[in-house]
Order: structure tokens, then C-alpha cells, then sequence
């Protein structure tokens, strides 16, 4: 039997269960700035959460969009769309929530001028990578930053 997974704006009653699935997701990012990042998304106009919900209203996924309107490699047009983060719990991948999630941030995208939407991922990401090629993105450009002590 197929889950039922329903989806809606992220709630403040989400919030928890957004921090627990963020920390999974960016896992090398300072708790308390995570927070801070996640709350944000919560109250600035160009930023869009949404959540996936199972049957038991417990949050299984979340995605995180937002309008930029700095430069953003390979981008047209500004602004421009972008997904910032997105999380499906294990147990719930496959059922299609990634790409309704996508479909929900284009659409929100779409209402505000945008006719474009970004995103990004590590060089050597490669699940990330081919997961953001399924669901349409193609690659722009591969970037290394470079640091040296002075």
C-alpha cells in the first residue's frame, strides 16, 4: 500500500522536526546557525519552506526556496529561483515527494517573476548530484575554492 503523505507551508509547529531533519541533512553545520538559517526561512518573503506530512501529521521531508537576486551561475534572468535545502527521511524516499516538492517551489517561483530556479551541491556530491539531474536541473559550472594561510 502506497503511503499517504499530504503537504503543506511549514508551520511553526514544524519547526523541531525541520531542525532534526536539517541537522541530517547539512550534518557539518553548527546547530545554533542552523536555527538561525531555519527560522529566517520562516519570515522573509522570499523564502518558501514546505513540508511533506504522513498520515500521522509527522513532518517526513522538507524543501527550502528562496528568490535570489544576486548572481547565480547559469541564471538569465534575476531574480531567480532556488532550492536552498530538501530532506525526505529515508523510509519515505521514492514516493515521489522530491519531485512534488519541486513542482510546489516552481509554481511559488513562477507567481514571483521567476522563470528560472538554482541550486547547488558539493563537487563530489555524486548522489546529490544525479538526484538533482532526475529531477531536471543540469549542470551550470564545477567550482574549487582555494584558501591559503598569510
Amino acid at each position: 500500500m502506497k503511503e499517504e503523505i499530504s503537504y503543506r507551508i511549514a508551520q511553526e509547529a514544524d519547526f523541531n522536526s525541520l531542525l532534526k531533519m536539517s541537522e541530517q541533512l547539512w550534518t557539518k553545520a553548527e546547530k545554533a546557525k542552523l536555527q538561525e538559517q531555519l527560522r529566517s526561512s520562516y519570515v522573509f518573503d522570499n523564502k518558501m519552506v514546505f513540508t511533506a506530512l504522513n498520515k500521522h501529521l509527522e513532518a517526513v521531508g522538507f524543501a527550502i526556496f528562496s528568490l535570489r537576486t544576486d548572481y547565480v551561475e547559469g541564471a538569465k534572468h534575476s531574480p531567480t529561483g532556488y532550492l536552498e535545502g530538501i530532506f525526505i527521511k529515508a523510509e519515505y524516499r521514492k514516493l515521489g515527494i522530491a519531485q512534488n516538492f519541486i513542482t510546489q517551489g516552481e509554481k511559488w517561483c513562477k507567481e514571483l517573476g521567476c522563470s528560472q530556479l538554482g541550486s547547488d551541491t558539493w563537487l563530489t556530491a555524486t548522489a546529490s548530484r544525479e538526484f538533482h539531474k532526475r529531477l531536471g536541473f543540469r549542470e551550470e559550472e564545477e567550482l574549487v575554492h582555494f584558501i591559503k594561510e598569510i
